[in-house]
């Protein structure tokens, strides 16, 4: 069994009950490293989301949001951006574990760890969209993380772009949504706490393994840790390191890997906490 045909082929699934099928029974393979890397497989070119046929994709800006939680669709509408959160990075950690090669074998264990762990979460989030009578597919999306692994064909920018930015965002907005939800506790949404708490705490485990790999490569390739993220995200995000930003979780960004120096250059604050 070819640990980068196989893992193409995860990737590409797009019925997610087939995709995990698949994954749990690559994933053991790996464990019990049973698998081949043959190092010359070239990749296909990865031109559209695995998602593509599952649901309506629109831009970023035609998604609807919604403000309140007191509601079944408001609340499956949550549940349902969560869930493509959570599918996206399952593809994001199974691209990452198989577009880049002849890396140390912690690298590929790291990001088929955080596959197994989004792949969970999603499984959590889609248990209680069911509760509320929805389903993955319901609402329409965007592929913004998708367009950002399509995008990223470097070990640097990809570590730098999608763990150590767009998923380190994602730790500073977690806390807003709970907030939120907190103040209206009824049942569904204290399931929907008690599961954003564990997405939480492993996603601090997830920016953190990014980070790890992002300053391998920049070292690698002799390049400043802080200035080429700043540079990077620049590059991908023009203006985003502009501005203070008040909502910036330091506590789970220092835990993440990100240096006070940085998480100061970051927010354009004097002070880290």
């Amino acid at each position: 069994m070819n640990y980068f045909e196989s893992l193409e082929e995860i990737l590409l699934t797009s019925n997610p009950k087939e995709k995990f099928k698949k994954f749990e029974f690559f994933y053991e393979k790996f464990l019990n490293k049973s698998l081949n890397l043959d190092l010359d497989y070239e990749p296909k070119p990865l031109d559209e989301p695995s998602y593509i046929n599952l649901m309506k994709i629109v831009l970023p800006k035609e998604v609807r949001t919604r403000k309140y939680f007191d509601t079944n669709e408001g609340k499956g509408s949550l549940l349902h951006t969560i869930a493509h959160i959570e599918y996206s990075a399952i593809d994001l950690a199974l691209d990452a574990a198989f577009r880049f090669k002849n890396l140390p074998d912690d690298y590929y264990k790291d990001w088929l760890e955080v596959a197994s762990d989004e792949i969970r979460h999603f499984l959590m989030i889609e248990k209680i969209m069911k509760k509320v009578g929805y389903k993955y597919g319901d609402f329409e999306v965007h592929t913004n993380l998708f367009e950002a692994m399509k995008k990223t064909n470097t070990l640097v920018e990809r570590m730098a772009i999608v763990p150590r930015y767009l998923e380190a965002n994602g730790l500073d907005q977690n806390p807003k949504i709970m907030k939120k939800l907190d103040s209206n506790p009824d049942e569904i949404n204290k399931e929907i706490l008690k599961v954003l708490n564990i997405i939480l705490e492993e996603e601090i485990d997830h920016v953190f393994k990014g980070d790890k790999w992002f300053r391998f490569a920049c070292e690698k390739e002799n390049l400043d840790v802080e200035n080429t993220y700043l540079e990077l995200i620049e590059k991908y995000y023009p203006g985003s390191t502009e501005g203070k930003k008040p909502d910036m979780n330091f506590e789970a960004r220092k835990k993440a890997g990100f240096s006070c120096n940085e998480l100061k250059r970051l927010a354009n604050k004097k002070n880290c906490f």
